[in-house]
């Protein structure tokens, strides 16, 4: 996760709260998160697998329901009658199908798989677009944002906050990360860029931001590199007579044995790229192949409305499926 330095703000007086909280879901956001995970893992970046249940079809379709739906619409889908979860999912097919030409390919299911696990980004982002589109111009300009989120700060110069440096520290900081979100450097975000800039972790275009962000926050002494004694800081920082956890000895190899590939007692900005993004399974897309292969009948790697609707009850669910059981077929056999 990224950090934030700590400070203090006083608020109360001019009730601006509520404004620099949303800049802070860059930074003080991430840091509340952070404290749900152990601390050797707050810095790593993961994706998580698209569903908690097993991915096995013999047991049912539950995982492919939440993976193709997201885990709170994959609930109201099983709520439905046959009939009305078909209905939906007819609707969905032709979301899903960008190009119109009667047929779902392995990149339009792909990117919707991914659409709906990054619902709650996009919930985020939503939620506070209006904050900062000013003009109402379905733009937020770089102009908007900074004086939204520092606005009284910046005529003040910081001087009413306790930590003047942190705070012109993360207006430099937000600075360089909308300009990298900014594709076309005209000083304006889209939604999409400007998602990259709340979410950076999330784009492939964002991972130097990301990378450079960590080093800042955990080299201490301005060389560049993260050293050992600065990477278990960042982890772990004893009081006065604690002893030190069996984790930290651990984390102590992995520094010297796994990070520090190069072996010189450093990380610079390659070893921490691999520490905190590491390379994982495509579960988006491998789950697009699996559900390809599995309806795709005349095996033409792409698959039609009819293809889908056919074999419907393994994309969504309903009260005839609930729990992923198909009771009506459970009713037959008994």
């Amino acid at each position: 996760m990224l950090g934030a330095a700590s400070v203090t703000l006083r608020f109360a007086a001019r009730n601006r709260t509520a404004m620099l909280l949303p800049l802070l879901g860059v930074t003080s956001l991430l840091v509340a998160m952070a404290t749900a995970v152990p601390a050797q893992e707050k810095r790593v970046h993961r994706h998580g697998d698209l569903s908690d249940h097993v991915h096995d079809d013999t047991q049912g379709f539950q995982y492919d329901h939440e993976a193709f739906l997201g885990k709170e619409e994959a609930k109201t889908f099983d709520q439905l009658t046959p009939e009305e979860s078909k209905e939906r999912l007819g609707k969905i097919v032709d979301r899903i199908d960008t190009d119109a030409d009667g047929y779902v390919s392995h990149a339009e299911l792909h990117h919707w798989i991914k659409h709906r696990q990054r619902r709650y980004i996009e919930e985020n982002v939503n939620k506070h677009w209006k904050e900062y589109d000013l003009n109402k111009d379905d733009m937020v300009a770089w102009e908007e944002y900074k004086n939204t989120t520092y606005g009284y700060y910046l005529d003040e110069e910081f001087d009413d906050v306790d930590d003047k440096a942190s705070y012109k520290a993360m207006l430099t900081r937000d600075e360089r990360r909308f300009k990298a979100a900014d594709g076309n450097g005209d000083g304006k975000a889209t939604k999409e860029e400007f998602t990259a800039f709340l979410h950076p972790e999330e784009f492939d275009h964002m991972k130097n931001v990301v990378v450079a962000e960590t080093v800042e926050d955990i080299d201490k002494n301005g060389d560049g590199l993260i050293n050992l004694d600065e990477y278990i800081g960042d982890m772990f920082s004893p009081e006065d007579g604690e002893s030190e956890p069996e984790w930290v000895q651990t984390e102590k190899k992995h520094f010297s044995e796994f990070r520090d590939t190069n072996k010189d007692g450093f990380l610079d900005a390659s070893e921490v790229s691999k520490w905190i993004l590491p390379g994982e399974v495509d579960h988006a897309d491998n789950e697009a192949r699996h559900l390809i292969h599995e309806t795709d009948t005349d095996k033409d790697d792409r698959i039609t409305k009819q293809e889908v609707l056919a074999n419907w009850n393994m994309f969504v669910g309903s009260q005839a499926t609930n729990y992923g059981e198909d009771l009506t077929k459970r009713h037959d056999e008994l």
